[in-house]
């Protein structure tokens, strides 16, 4: 038996070795994501922009079911979940109105979070976590977002402070799964900033709806296939 540390298992991106239904799941997350992007950069906000992305997530999480076997592993059920609340983040914020749709969107974020760190939890010794040093940058960008924010939040900088140690948290143990689920969630990170840096200060870049939507859609998406790597890498 080997004594060596574990490392984390190398995945690669694309879709060979997938069943043919997966890579259509994929082709039709890809058709989807154009879609919503296109709206993005349009300014729309009809029927068209909320439709493709409410389906976002369903999409990835069908993706998932199709290229991984029965019975699951645990990583793979448990982002399933992610999954499912990152969907009602998406759409449950359409279903109530004025200040509530905020924090509906922020309270299903937060459960997002809180599963994906359920799931990546026992790679956590392969992550970052081992060595200090790679922290600061994670450190520094949730110190950064919250002094940027703490005058525009609010009465909410409690639920800014809770979500952003989650958010660092999700973005730092995913990189104990592969390096692929690294630079999703890292990704995602930055997605979820541009999100608050959006809603609690001046700050308006240009194409801003399309750049949340571009680093979400990528983050997530990076996060799944390094989930179906892990379920399809033989157990050494």
């Amino acid at each position: 038996m080997s004594t060596a540390p574990p490392t984390r298992q190398r995945h690669r991106l694309g879709t060979r070795g997938w069943p043919a239904s997966a890579r259509v799941g994929a082709a039709a997350l890809a058709v989807v994501t154009l879609v919503q992007l296109a709206t993005q950069l349009a300014n729309s906000s009809g029927m068209l922009n909320n439709l493709s992305q409410d389906l976002l997530m369903p999409l990835l999480a069908l993706v998932l079911l199709l290229a991984t076997d029965s019975p699951r592993p645990r990583l793979t059920r448990v982002t399933l979940v992610a999954l499912g609340f990152s969907f009602l983040g998406d759409a449950g914020p359409d279903l109530v109105g004025g200040d509530a749709t905020f924090l509906m969107m922020v309270g299903c974020f937060l459960l997002a979070q809180l599963a994906y760190i359920v799931a990546f939890w026992p790679s956590r010794h392969r992550s970052i976590v081992r060595r200090p040093a790679w922290l600061l940058p994670y450190a520094a960008v949730f110190v950064a977002l919250v002094l940027a924010c703490v005058v525009g939040a609010g009465g909410l900088i409690g639920a800014v402070l809770v979500y952003g140690l989650a958010l660092v948290t999700m973005a730092v143990l995913s990189t104990g799964v592969s390096r692929v689920a690294g630079t999703g969630g890292a990704i995602f990170l930055v997605s979820d900033a541009l999100i608050a840096l959006g809603q609690f200060t001046s700050v308006d870049l240009p194409a801003h709806g399309f750049l949340v939507m571009l680093t979400y859609i990528v983050g997530q998406s990076l996060i799944v296939w390094a989930v179906v790597g892990a379920g399809r890498t033989p157990p050494s």
